[in-house]
Order: structure tokens, then C-alpha cells, then sequence
């Protein structure tokens, strides 16, 4: 297999990369899209963009979780009190995430 381009990137101290422009570029990736990265036993990593279809394996499980949850124990259900919500939006209704920001200390 020949390569069409290659191309190279450093990894931060976080351990944390920039793509190049020219391989967002050949995958078509945009911001917040997910990557998959394949390692070969020859130590080679072919990397390429996950499909919109593809699900997070513990996002499903969690939310199988929940729909079994719900279809045993329906009379565990209750609406979110106005109150609770009212206290939700207090605690976290102004604050505002850039996904894009580097990450923090923390």
C-alpha cells in the first residue's frame, strides 16, 4: 500500500495533539468528531474518522442500564420537581463550556 501523504504532529506534556490541516482535511473531520485509532501489531496505527452511526460502548451500556431500570421498577419514576430544577439551574445554569479550551490542572 502506498502512502498518499504523510504528515506529523507533537504531543503536548497532557499528552494531547493538534491533526494536522492536512489530515482533517483528507478525513473531512470537524470540531467535536470522534477518531478511532487502529494499532497494528507491526506497531503502525492507521487512524480514521468513526462514523456518526458508531455508539460509545459505555454510553449504550448505561443507557440499557437505565431502559431496563425504568421497564422493571416503573413506580421508581418521578418528574423533576420544579424546585430541583429551579436548585440545578442555580448551581450550573450560567456556566458556560469551550470545548475547545485546553484542558486544566484539575
Amino acid at each position: 500500500m502506498k502512502n498518499v501523504f504523510v504528515d506529523q504532529s507533537t504531543l503536548t506534556d497532557r499528552y494531547q495533539t493538534t491533526i494536522p490541516a492536512s489530515v482533517r482535511k483528507a478525513l473531512e473531520l470537524n470540531k467535536q468528531e470522534k477518531l478511532q485509532y487502529e494499532i497494528r501489531s507491526d506497531g503502525s496505527v492507521l487512524l480514521s474518522k468513526c462514523q456518526s452511526d458508531e455508539v460509545d460502548p459505555v454510553v449504550a451500556g448505561f443507557l440499557d442500564f437505565l431502559e431496563r431500570d425504568m421497564k422493571n421498577h416503573p413506580r421508581t419514576l418521578k418528574p423533576l420537581s420544579p424546585e430541583l430544577a429551579r436548585n440545578l439551574n442555580d448551581l450550573v445554569g450560567e456556566i458556560d463550556i469551550d470545548l475547545d479550551e485546553p484542558l486544566g490542572e484539575d
